[in-house]
């Protein structure tokens, strides 16, 4: 540390807190503070420390709270993901996959039933789809910038068309600290909810316009192999879609149309992102509330429920990536979560088996 900047950061920290011990080493500057509610000081110290080239995060011990300051090099981001046309161009491959899809699923449905031309169906699927995997991330980049948090644009994954799904969904990369448990919850939830409310609304069209078969000729269908039985799973919000315009149930075969499957995917991708593993949304968030020894075991528990849902792959996904980085720490993990925010992830746990993948034994849905 430089003598002129260390000078800085303690005139800093004295003039916001009440600092009744300083200890200095070689790469820390430690202060005992006498404040007890230090949450919305603490952040406003942290966010001038990061302007100076310096972290600081919150310690409780047997002495008391404790503030340490350290310098800090930025670590240069990776060119390639850094670059700005890297997120444009992952845009553009992810949205001819969606079409490419959209187009070829069209066309199998119309060996079916006519719901349309397949170009201009894949129009509308294209833009259900990343109408909710983009407001998803828009609700992130939107709760980061309410937090003073910098993000880079969305980078959209491109996933496998036709013969499985057309993107895995898409990450944004936080250019900044995350300071403390409200912050870290409220930027994780936010993206999940702006998602769902874009599915709710594309389930309910796709309901609305999802044809029915009648009975005996979807048998002769599923004899001759034409019609599949989907057995991925039906969210519970799904079948109150279709139950709301009076599809689905014993006798009704409903046609998993494009548009249906663009729901199904972003009933999917919530679905997982809530649940309380790895660093997922769901796992940022009982991080904040659980902390870290409970939410290593609920990241296992996230994993069992998606080995019984049969999603061994995801399972695998989150084991590997948890070893490597568990999960997130602000620098207050000191500071308790907020009552209301506490209550908030009550309705999280509800909507996560709102739109989690069922066994298809509780539905009537098809893919043609």
């Amino acid at each position: 540390m430089v003598e002129d900047s260390q000078d800085g950061v303690i005139s800093l920290v004295n003039s916001i807190f009440d600092v009744e011990e300083f200890t200095k080493t070689e790469f820390t500057l430690q202060f005992k503070i006498n404040n007890s509610e230090f949450q919305t000081k603490f952040e406003d110290l942290a966010r001038a420390l990061e302007n100076m080239s310096y972290v600081c995060k919150v310690v409780k011990n047997d002495e008391g709270i404790l503030i340490e300051v350290q310098k800090f090099t930025i670590k240069k981001p990776r060119k390639w993901l850094n670059a700005t046309w890297t997120p444009r161009i992952l845009f553009a491959v992810v949205i001819g996959f969606v079409m490419i899809d959209g187009y070829y699923r069209t066309s199998g449905t119309n060996s079916i039933i006519e719901i349309g031309e397949p170009f201009e169906m894949a129009i509308v699927y294209t833009l259900a789809l990343l109408g909710i995997l983009g407001t998803h991330e828009l609700g992130h980049i939107i709760a980061a910038k309410s937090h003073k948090l910098k993000t880079s644009w969305p980078y959209f994954i491109p996933g496998l068309p036709i013969v499985g799904i057309p993107t895995f969904g898409a990450f944004i990369q936080s250019k900044g600290l995350t300071i403390n448990r409200n912050i870290l919850f409220d930027v994780a939830i936010a993206g999940p909810i702006a998602g769902l409310a874009i599915a709710i609304i594309v389930s309910l069209y796709g309901a609305y316009t999802a044809p029915i078969l009648d009975q005996e000729i979807a048998e002769g269908l599923f004899a001759e192999q034409v019609l599949v039985e989907w057995e991925q799973g039906e969210p519970l919000l799904m079948t109150a879609s279709l139950a709301v315009f009076g599809k689905g149930g014993p006798g009704h075969e409903v046609i998993m149309t494009p548009v249906m499957f663009a729901a199904w995917i972003g009933f999917l991708i919530t679905f997982l992102n809530l649940l309380p593993a790895w660093q997922l949304d769901g796992g940022h968030m009982a991080r904040t509330l659980l902390g870290q020894k409970i939410h290593r075991y609920a990241t296992y528990g996230s994993m069992l429920i998606l080995v019984l849902l049969n999603y061994w792959l995801m399972a695998i996904l989150i084991l590997v990536m948890s070893m490597k980085n568990p999960s997130a720490t602000p620098l207050d993990d000191v500071s308790p979560l907020t009552k209301n925010r506490k209550l908030a992830y009550i309705g999280i746990i509800v909507l996560a088996v709102l739109c989690a993948p069922l066994p298809s034994g509780l539905f009537s849905g098809i893919l043609p």
